[in-house]
């Protein structure tokens, strides 16, 4: 016979009707086992085991358990495993006060403690609950009572290290990797690779514009990723998803040219332009010195917003530093290309001041362009010192254009140049050595200023108020008073440095001169007259008289 009762034996299937499965054991009879013992109903021709719990039941029926096989097997398996702390296959059947019941099959249960649950903090037990997994054995008891103690923690901690030793070493730069999204930060996305993460940076999911990383992939989403860069010492692991597909940039010069026209949307806006995105993966760049020929754009938000869809014409661009030039104002007539022609020299204009400085005021010609009035192309004569004592901002002002620069974008106007220049007037009535009137206005320690023609203002230097056979002295500049009418000879008149020297003894001396050449004339007939003979012929004169 060889079989006893209690005795774990295989069996061969033999029959399958509704209620019974049929078992040939190798005993005289066949055994009967309900159908309800089984998970899955077994092929006739199946070996299955059972135990030997009645040889000679019934009727001298043999009676055999096949529950009974499994619990005894399931025990020996748990017990090795609890012995070896090899893994074992459980499920999690329901949260009981401190952790979670654990079913580990053959009608054996286990108790699973919270903090052993996973290799994180578990904040919603429930969502652990019909989760088969393997457990690692702590405390194991042979009976059917849940006092065994189970650790699925400590298996995922020994998974995780097996996982990331042979990604480390299996997996090189370029490879595609699979995992799923973890979580979300500000600059990027963790990717669970097996219990170990690696890093999708927000510049890694697209070769277009990323603001929000959600907007690319999802949280539990499977992925595939190409791995840029891991270092096994810090254990660092950078994946792309945008080299997933082709770098755009390879294609760019088949695609476009400088001076092609795009239309596309600004995706970023800085205080010195404005960012606009070709296609993914391509930016361009709008200086702001590019945003209008005319407008003063201080902050290209002045002009554009996020989102806006612009026409742009590439400037230029450079494929090693992935960069475009964009302009916008290019696709609009440049008013400097005719400003010569619109505002040529001479031509008189009435327009509003708009900007008053130390040095001038800026005067609107039209929307965008200002001509510059110099504080010293006001008047001829006068000085003026503060440019608001002759305009203020709002003004309306008659102006005359006297330079044009359209490269440097700069027009010169003046207010003295609408009339004659007084000073050219006096040069050409009163050439050097003519003699000159006028009145006094200043009476200072190195000399007389003098007013003349055109409100021109001359100045007689101390040693020039006395004739040339007179001697300089302080009690000189007593004889002269503000106001007083005087007469002098010109002896400089410079209208480029606005100059007027005169002088009292340049005018008796050049005076004394012609007196002496008025007697040279007059006594033609004497070879011998010389300048002693008139000297003494006017010293005779004197004594008659």
């Amino acid at each position: 016979d060889g079989i006893e009762d209690g005795q774990l034996v295989a069996g061969t299937v033999v029959q399958v009707n509704n209620e019974y499965v049929f078992v040939d054991v190798g005993y005289k009879s066949e055994g009967r086992i309900s159908r309800d013992e089984f998970a899955s109903i077994p092929e006739v021709g199946e070996e299955v085991k059972v135990v030997i719990i009645n040889k000679e039941g019934k009727g001298g029926q043999i009676v055999v358990s096949k529950k009974r096989a499994d619990f005894k097997e399931r025990t020996d398996e748990l017990k090795a495993a609890a012995e070896s702390r090899s893994p074992v296959l459980g499920k999690f059947e329901k949260v009981i006060k401190g952790g979670f019941e654990i079913d580990l099959g053959g009608e054996y249960k286990g108790f699973c403690p919270l903090s052993k649950a996973d290799v994180v903090r578990v904040e919603e037990p429930e969502t652990l609950i019909g989760v088969t997994d393997y457990f690692i054995i702590d405390k194991f008891h042979g009976g059917t009572k849940l006092k065994s103690v189970v650790n699925r923690r400590e298996y995922l901690d020994q998974k995780i290290k097996e996982n990331k030793e042979k990604f480390f070493s299996t997996v090189q730069i370029g490879d595609v990797v699979e995992g799923v999204v973890k979580s979300f930060t500000s600059f990027g996305a963790f990717i669970d690779l097996g219990g170990f993460d690696g890093l999708l940076h927000i510049n890694d999911m697209s070769w277009g514009h990323v603001t929000r990383p959600k907007d690319f992939v999802k949280k539990g989403q499977v992925v595939q990723l190409r791995l840029i860069n891991i270092d096994p010492e810090t254990q660092k692991i950078n994946l792309s998803l945008k080299h997933m597909q082709e770098d755009p940039w390879t294609t760019f010069e088949q695609k476009y040219n400088v001076g092609d026209t795009i239309k596309a949307p600004v995706t970023k806006i800085t205080t010195f332009g404005a960012f606009i995105e070709i296609e993914p993966g391509i930016e361009g760049l709008a200086h702001i010195s590019e945003l209008s020929w005319t407008k003063r754009v201080n902050n290209p938000k002045e002009v554009l917003d996020v989102g806006d869809v612009v026409e742009a014409k590439v400037l230029g661009y450079d494929l090693d530093k992935k960069r475009v030039s964009l302009g916008l104002k290019q696709l609009e007539e440049n008013p400097w290309d005719t400003i010569v022609e619109r505002y040529p020299v001479g031509m008189t204009l009435s327009k509003p001041v708009v900007k008053i400085t130390n040095s001038g005021a800026f005067v609107n010609l039209e929307e965008g362009i200002d001509g510059f009035l110099h504080i010293d192309d006001i008047s001829w004569t006068k000085k003026v010192k503060n440019m608001s004592s002759f305009c203020a901002e709002g003004d309306v002002i008659d102006v005359v254009v006297i330079r044009v620069e359209p490269d440097n974008r700069r027009i010169r106007l003046g207010v003295k140049q609408l009339e004659g220049n007084p000073w050219q007037t006096l040069r050409h009535d009163y050439p050097k050595f003519s003699t000159i009137s006028g009145v006094i206005t200043n009476v200072t320690d190195f000399g007389v200023f003098v007013k003349v023609l055109g409100d021109i203002e001359g100045l007689i230097s101390k040693y020039n108020l006395v004739g040339p056979d007179e001697e300089y002295t302080d009690e000189v500049l007593k004889k002269f008073n503000v106001g007083d009418p005087i007469t002098a000879m010109v002896v400089e008149c410079n209208p480029t440095t606005q100059k007027l020297s005169l002088s009292i003894k340049e005018m008796v001396k050049r005076s004394q001169q012609s007196e002496i050449a008025k007697y040279i004339h007059e006594d033609d007939d004497s070879d011998t007259f010389s300048l002693a003979d008139m000297m003494r012929y006017k010293d005779e004169d004197r004594e008659d008289n």
